[in-house]
């Protein structure tokens, strides 16, 4: 999403307020909203984890184990992780399962998570803009990760992963 996009403005409580440009939401840090995707293997022991291009204007140069990005204005958040999903990963027609939805505060970012999941066996496609490289990594590891702060982990996908393994710690 370029900058003159425009994107779902929120409030501190998680409801939509209006519209503005990603490049103003970022210059502002006014509150935003995301739509992210936990992408698992079958057989739910991995997770799929890609590496983000060195040219993202938030968090470059950094792995992340969800694809998703920022709302655009108009779009429930569900629509933007299907769209996301696909673009990042070219991964469609997957079902998505709610989880929840976490807060990243770190100024100027201000964002509402919305954590979707899935499960998936087919080919995944890279964006190249957005993603240099990824593999599955096993949840095991990923929890390693996540605990690591010296570990090249996205904070807000780290966040997230925290709090995914809190709330499924069975998985």
């Amino acid at each position: 999403m370029q900058g003159s996009e425009l994107v779902a403005v929120y409030d501190a409580g998680g409801a939509v307020v209006g519209s503005a440009t990603r490049a103003e939401v970022r210059a502002k840090g006014l509150w935003h909203a995301a739509g992210s995707v936990l992408v698992r293997s079958p057989d739910g022991e991995s997770a799929y984890v890609h590496l983000r291009s060195p040219d993202k204007d938030v968090f470059p140069g950094t792995y992340d184990c969800w694809a998703g990005g920022v709302v655009a204005a108009g779009e429930t958040p569900l629509e933007c992780a299907y769209r996301e999903l696909a673009e990042e990963l070219g991964i469609r027609d997957a079902p998505l399962e709610p989880l929840f939805t976490h807060v990243f505060r770190d100024p100027p970012i201000r964002c509402h998570n919305f954590t979707f999941e899935t499960r998936w066996d087919g080919p995944i496609s890279h964006q190249p803009e957005e993603i240099v490289d990824g593999a599955w990594m096993r949840l095991s590891e990923l929890a390693k990760w996540a605990e690591d702060p010296a570990t090249p982990l996205i904070p807000d996908g780290r966040q997230g992963i925290r709090e995914w393994f809190r709330r499924y710690p069975a998985a």
